[in-house]
């Protein structure tokens, strides 16, 4: 039951189904998603670690560099089942769709520039 509780409290809150949503085509490092969600550098990351603490997403740490990814197999079937169904619900929602155009301009700038005002 405490998982189910955790995911819910996570989805709870539109930056965080906005970040979630932004990495359902691939990783992303958390200045891309920080870019498209428009907010402070500490309140994505804050964002990004309720959604790992909830298994909704994987991170990894790559020097200075934080990526993160919609959790894989490695999900449990709860988490794999609220991923597909928060995608499936939002797959329409204008929001996301106007969040997938700013993700097109963020992932065709090098992440080196993006990410440098956050160093």
């Amino acid at each position: 039951m405490h998982e189910v509780i955790d995911i819910a409290k996570a989805l709870g809150d539109e930056s965080r189904l906005r970040a979630l949503l932004a990495l359902r085509d691939g990783e992303l490092c958390l200045c891309q998603i920080i870019d498209v969600i428009g907010l402070a550098p500490s309140t994505v990351s804050k964002h990004l670690s309720i959604l790992h603490r909830a298994g909704l997403v994987q991170r990894r740490k790559e020097g200075k560099w934080h990526y993160y990814r919609l959790a894989d197999r490695d999900a449990s079937p709860v988490a794999r089942r609220a991923l597909r169904w928060v995608t499936d619900s939002l797959s329409d929602d204008p929001d996301v769709a106007a969040d997938a155009d700013a993700l097109e301009r963020v992932r065709c700038t090098d992440p080196v520039e993006l990410c440098g005002c956050y160093r």
